[in-house]
């Protein structure tokens, strides 16, 4: 089943000039006559790998403007798929064009705290994706160095799974493997210092990469939103304890408390939860970018 129940996604709107491809958890993609790809981010929100009724006001629209911010703050690290940001009037702000790319079968995490699955893993081996860490480490903590935590790919509805570093390189190849995990590291140490400057931790992020037609490791689908990211304020970080974050916790934390077995469809969430959380959503734009959404 995947992670929109019995029912399937939603359909997809009509764009003209453009063929719909596929329906994901959030982005709805497009392709045009030049084989260019028109990636639409939705409102929806997905939490325990299903996604929920209850849509979130304006999510499209930030997570498609965080990363693009993004990707022109780190383009001297990697190129990004991005074409241009002049899409149709009814997506605009919430889509991008983008260049076709032959992605790894892989999910590029950096992690710089511990916690997650990584705290999960570290509890059974002190180890996270096979990377030793000291002991004595809590919820939260600051790892000594920041490391590499690759993931397998899932389709809609499922777990991606952390592998170890010498997993991902039998699924993409040793060389490739070698540059996934710098970039990626590269990535996420030149992020955390830059939202360490605006009041923001940054716990962990997930990158995705592919090959150009040029065949170069090309930075895709999103980047450093709080979709694809943890992100912490710095005031209040206590190792121990859960962090105050600009994700979908309130999201996560109601449907814990609701009683909702997590196996069945997902139920509405409440108005209340749904202002709390798209202020979070607004916020870390905000804070980040320096800019009023």
């Amino acid at each position: 089943m995947s992670g929109f129940g019995v029912a399937g996604p939603p359909p997809a709107p009509s764009i003209e000039g453009w063929n719909h491809l596929r329906t994901g958890k959030v982005r709805d993609l497009y392709s045009n006559e030049s084989g260019e790809i028109l990636l639409v981010a939705s409102d929806r929100i997905s939490a325990f790998d299903w996604v929920l009724p209850t849509t979130i006001p304006n999510k499209g629209a930030i997570l498609t403007q965080l990363s693009l911010f993004w990707f022109e703050l780190l383009a001297d690290i990697v190129p990004n798929h991005v074409i241009s940001d002049e899409v149709p009037e009814s997506v605009a702000d919430r889509a991008v064009i983008v260049q076709p790319l032959e992605m790894f079968a892989i999910e590029c995490v950096g992690r710089g705290y511990l916690t997650g699955s990584g705290l999960v893993e570290y509890k059974i081996n002190q180890e996270v994706c096979g990377n030793p860490l000291p002991a004595g480490l809590l919820d939260g903590s600051a790892l000594p160095a920041s490391i590499f935590t690759p993931a397998t790919k899932a389709e809609v509805g499922d777990h991606d799974i952390n592998i170890d570093f010498q997993s991902a390189s039998k699924i993409v190849g040793a060389e490739a493997a070698e540059d996934l995990r710098r970039l990626t590291l590269a990535l996420y140490d030149t992020a955390a210092d830059f939202a360490r400057g605006r009041g923001i931790i940054l716990a962990d992020t997930k990158f995705e990469f592919g090959i150009n037609m040029a065949g170069e490791i090309t930075l895709g689908d999103e980047a450093l939103t709080p979709d694809s990211s943890r992100f912490w304020e710095s005031d209040g970080w206590a190792p121990g304890k859960s962090q105050p974050s600009f994700d979908k916790q309130f999201v996560r934390d109601w449907l814990t408390a609701s009683g909702w077995d997590k196996k069945s469809a997902p139920p509405e969430l409440p108005a209340e939860i749904v202002a709390k959380t798209a202020a979070r959503y607004q916020d870390a734009y905000e804070r980040i970018t320096g800019s009023k959404f």
